[in-house]
């Protein structure tokens, strides 16, 4: 995460039982408030695989004494979404509700399950379309094209903001991860149509960009593209990612984005926002019995 130490004070902590590191929590401090690294497309406490209900409870009361004891009022908490899961692993939920956590933000994740790619009539079309084209899907290791042609004039013009990552965040993060950030590009002939940027974990490939030129729906660029990925190249992922299409912090839906991702046979899960004041540890005192 130091690629971007000059946006965020970085906070992060480590949690030990004993001698043995067992918690990690990826975090970063504004003013008396601790957040789930904002620099991070999810976060939360890392577990040991070995670690119990019991252990999840003391990494919780641990930390938030040690926040409290050191004046951070407030615990902004992302936990990692189930389908990232090594192991099932949801004792943050009912811990967050034992310390009166508020939701504070909710999103809805599109997801699509292993060997569940089903094409909607418009996705099919869009498929026939490629094919018809004649287009090509190649895996890249170089981000130059995509960035400079598609990503950033597009994010520009809809939006008025620029990638996450700039250039050399990601050609760094590519090469620091080289078989965790995956480059797929869509080409007509020799010309870049459209592309994708994709995160991979153990258990899940999920879309961090999509970007294309304005032939889409022309072309059928961006269907062709995820019908390979889904069906090809992450077939053996338990999960395909499509991320959010929510706006307004979580309040709206983009219709036609959510409309196209489950045109693929995506369905929606939800990823929780809490705040929890850090003086709530007293709640875990009496939890067993």
């Amino acid at each position: 995460m130091d690629y971007h130490s000059d946006r965020y004070l970085d906070y992060s902590l480590l949690i030990y039982k004993k001698d043995v590191l067992i918690s990690i929590l990826p975090a970063n401090r504004v003013d008396d408030q601790l957040y789930s690294h904002q620099g991070l497309t999810y976060g939360g406490f890392i577990l040991d695989k070995k670690s119990k209900f019991n252990d999840v409870v003391e990494v919780f009361k641990t930390t938030l004494k040690y926040l409290s004891d050191n004046n951070i009022k407030t615990l902004n908490y992302k936990p990692i979404p189930s389908i990232y899961h090594i192991l099932p692993s949801e004792e943050s939920k009912y811990i967050s509700h034992l310390l009166n956590s508020e939701i504070v933000k909710k999103e809805v994740l599109s997801v699509v399950r292993k060997n569940n790619l089903s094409l909607s009539k418009d996705r099919s079309n869009g498929l026939k379309k490629a094919v018809k084209n004649n287009l090509v899907v190649k895996e890249v290791d170089d981000f130059d094209d995509f960035w400079k042609t598609l990503l950033i004039p597009n994010l520009n013009l809809k939006h008025g903001v620029s990638p996450v990552h700039t250039l050399s965040e990601i050609t760094l993060l590519k090469k620091n991860f080289n078989n965790n950030i995956r480059q797929f590009n869509v080409y007509n002939k020799e010309k870049l149509i459209a592309a994708t940027t994709i995160f991979e974990s153990k258990t899940t490939a999920h879309v961090q960009y999509i970007s294309s030129d304005s032939s889409k729906n022309t072309t059928g660029s961006l269907d062709f593209l995820f019908s390979h990925l889904i069906g090809d190249v992450f077939k053996s992922k338990e999960f395909f990612d499509f991320g959010n299409s929510n706006e307004n912090n979580g309040q709206s839906i983009n219709k036609g984005l959510i409309y196209w991702k489950e045109g693929f046979g995506a369905k929606s899960i939800t990823q929780d926002f809490y705040k929890v004041e850090t003086n709530n540890y007293v709640n875990l005192d009496n939890l067993f019995i």
